[in-house]
């Protein structure tokens, strides 16, 4: 049986490799910091495996959280002059290769799908091959692997250290932002445990004019985008708002359709994804790997977007949930 903790140990070796490289980069300014940064987080990666065997105490992951938002918050972390091609090379080697540049992308994606598809029913001596139950995220670890392959085949590259310096310079590029949606779907199970959604339903009550369906609607989906902007992830704004507004008052008080709902409701919180900065990997992450001058671009050019969609989002509900 192949486990699905082989490849989290896996994920966490490539980073604590890659902060052995920044302890030794003198062009990055803060290399220490960097190193500390993506070292605890690679370091986690094992610790963890001994936490859910209740073999250690789970307090050091939560210490090594603190340091890490320490290191990134100050800002304790850098960048460094990257080993890689000069822009002319990349362009020629782009146009040289053209199509094929899509190969290695394309192989992560079908690589999972086989995996989760068809390896899920290979049993050996009676034990399936996969993890049962983690048979797509064992998937996408193959795929990685095997579209790494591909990919130096492509470019005819023999070198393995070359991905790893290469793959260094996007994990600096990117930087603390990579980590935010996963702290952020921690925030919103936070929440929910905490009762935040039932609290806020108390007051959505006390200030909604009863009755009024529309008013109540457009609530629902406002507030599904605010939340969704303030935690970075419409996964997590959905059972705060829904406990809230979109159950008790949409659908049990006002017989509102549950699918038109609770659907059309994750749609308005996926506008507040397109405007908030929290959304690391769709707004930030894509400024700082294509180097714009302003950080804040793409959710500048997706403001009216968003707007125009929660609109259209709130006219569904009204016209089709009743």
């Amino acid at each position: 049986m192949i486990k699905a903790e082989w490849f989290y140990w896996l994920v966490g070796a490539v980073f604590l490799a890659m902060a052995a490289q920044m302890v030794v980069d003198r062009t990055n300014p803060k290399r220490l910091g960097s190193a500390a940064f993506w070292g605890l987080l690679g370091g986690c990666f094992f610790y963890s495996s001994w936490v859910v065997e209740k073999k250690a105490p789970a307090e050091p992951l939560g210490v090594a959280v603190l340091a890490m938002v320490c290191l990134g918050g100050f800002p304790l972390t850098g960048r460094g002059v990257p080993r890689t091609t000069t822009p002319e090379q990349r362009v020629a080697s782009a146009a040289r290769l053209g199509s094929r540049l899509f190969v290695p992308a394309l192989t992560i994606p079908l690589v999972a799908v086989v995996c989760a598809s068809a390896v899920k029913h290979w049993h050996i001596g009676g034990e399936p091959v996969l993890e049962a139950g983690s048979e797509t995220i064992l998937g996408l670890g193959f795929g990685a692997i095997v579209g790494l392959l591909v990919a130096m085949v492509v470019v005819r590259e023999r070198r393995p250290a070359v991905p790893l310096h290469a793959g260094r310079s996007l994990l600096e590029s990117m930087g603390w932002a990579l980590l935010l949606p996963q702290l952020l779907a921690v925030l919103g199970s936070i929440f929910q445990e905490a009762g935040v959604g039932t609290q806020v339903g108390k007051i959505t009550e006390q200030v909604l004019p009863e009755g009024q369906k529309y008013v109540a609607v457009a609530v629902y989906c406002v507030g599904m985008a605010l939340f969704t902007v303030i935690m970075g992830n419409a996964f997590a704004a959905f059972p705060v708002m829904t406990a809230a507004i979109g159950w008790p008052v949409l659908i049990q008080q006002m017989n509102g359709d549950a699918p038109v709902v609770l659907a059309v409701g994750m749609l308005a919180g996926f506008c507040g994804t397109l405007v908030t900065p929290m959304a690391a990997n769709f707004n930030l992450v894509p400024a700082a790997l294509l180097e714009l001058k302003d950080q804040y671009g793409p959710i500048k050019a997706q403001i009216p977007t968003a707007g125009a969609l929660l609109v259209c989002n709130i006219a569904i509900i009204s016209l089709f949930a009743f």
